[in-house]
């Protein structure tokens, strides 16, 4: 019967860093016909902020044409723009919600 004879040479592990998951920010377009207080129901509703801060992103979407909403994953953020596009369109209002990569 033969025998197999292996190196003495140890074999080291290895750790590799999985780099986390780009992340892509959820943002609301200005429009001039979406009511401002629907709006804050959208920014309440999808992205749990409480009135004041829904105020503040509807003020800087209103005065600078876009306003972060949040900063999420690439399906979460897909999830959020489907969303809020859907609410939207079935109140009957233009407003546009898009993601881009953070």
């Amino acid at each position: 019967m033969a025998t197999k004879h292996q190196d003495s040479s140890l074999l080291e592990a290895k750790r590799s860093k999985a780099a986390p998951p780009p992340l892509y920010k959820v943002l609301l377009l200005n429009d001039d016909f979406t009511p401002m207080d629907f709006v804050i129901i959208v920014l309440q509703r999808f992205f749990g902020m409480d009135r004041e801060h829904a105020t503040r992103i509807m003020l800087k979407v209103h005065t600078e044409g876009r306003g972060v909403c949040g900063v999420y994953t690439r399906d979460v953020a897909a999830t959020k723009v489907e969303q809020v596009t859907s609410f939207a369109r079935s109140n009957q209002h233009p407003l546009a919600c898009v993601m881009e990569e953070n």
